[in-house]
């Protein structure tokens, strides 16, 4: 048994959740990917999956090696890439995670431009709002928005966005324009729901001291373009990052509320899991969004 190729179809068996997904993923048949589950639960003396007609899940046994057999796999993979040409010409599936609105605003428009680049790396592309776990769920890197650094991953900052309290001008002329953050308690504020604490709005104060400010909330939305939408068509007051709502702002759709305060940045990061050698397609994909995103970013122009 060739216990690798084994392993390497055991984990795209888990990844697609049955035997025909990963057969036709991996370029060969279903009966030859049972005999190598059989195979390796056999040589392993252990049930690797529960198997029925409905549903597939794993064993205990089958959790601990996924985990192991992923990682080993990565691991075979950078090295072959060192001592070979994919250390010049990356190649294979590279998988990123990244929030849903900016993933589709300032990512989808870069792909085309990294496909043309780098014609042998395939992408698959996961928008979702929640912080996933990297190697958890099976991702190479991650783009997030985030204020620090993630624990136990390695995070490059790629650029910079500033959060901005605005509103629409219709809004502004018939509830008026809060001179203080405190004021912003009789207003109608829409709030971005991705954590516990999404109605308390952080202000930088004139002493350079953090200021949070608790919010009333007309509405709750856990999607940014969702919040922006309710805040052009007048409904009330957002605090949302200016890769969201730049544009807006600088073709006056959007007014700046409170300009005389300042709010904390967030940072654009590429984040991927620390390893001794990072792999040659998550490295040209770091570089290649660094690149794309040096100086002004887009949405600050």
């Amino acid at each position: 048994m060739d216990r690798l190729r084994a392993l390497e179809v055991f984990v795209e068996v888990v990844r697609k959740d049955g035997f025909a997904r990963a057969a036709e993923a991996l370029g060969t048949s279903p009966a030859n990917v049972t005999r190598y589950i059989g195979d390796l639960e056999a040589h392993l003396n252990t049930r690797l999956l529960n198997r029925s007609s409905r549903k597939m899940s794993l064993t205990p046994s089958g959790e601990a090696l996924f985990e192991r057999a992923r990682s080993i796999l990565e691991e075979v993979q950078e090295t072959e890439a060192l001592v070979s040409s994919a250390a010049v010409q990356p190649r294979g599936l590279l998988r990123i995670n990244a929030p849903l609105s900016f993933g589709i605003l300032h990512l989808a428009p870069l792909w085309p431009q990294f496909a043309a680049r780098y014609p042998d790396v395939k992408l698959e592309v996961s928008l979702v709002d929640r912080v996933v776990d990297i190697v958890e769920e099976g991702f190479d890197m991650a783009v997030r928005i985030a204020r620090s650094s993630p624990p136990g991953n390695v995070a490059r900052t790629l650029a910079t966005s500033r959060n901005v309290v605005c509103a629409s001008p219709d809004y502004v002329a018939r509830h008026g324009m809060p001179l203080e953050p405190g004021e912003l308690q009789q207003h109608r504020c829409i709030v971005y729901a991705n954590n516990s604490t999404s109605d308390e709005w952080p202000f930088i104060g004139r002493a350079g001291k953090p200021l949070l400010v608790k919010v009333p909330s007309a509405m709750q939305t856990n999607n940014g373009d969702t919040a922006r939408a309710a805040a052009l068509g007048g409904m009330g007051i957002i605090c949302q990052p200016t890769f969201l709502v730049g544009q807006d702002l600088a073709a006056g759709r959007l007014v700046q509320v409170l300009p005389g305060w300042q709010t904390p940045s967030i940072d654009v990061q590429a984040v991927y899991p620390s390893r001794r050698h990072l792999n040659a397609k998550v490295r040209v994909m770091i570089d290649f969004l660094a690149e794309a995103f040096s100086g002004v970013p887009p949405w600050e122009r």
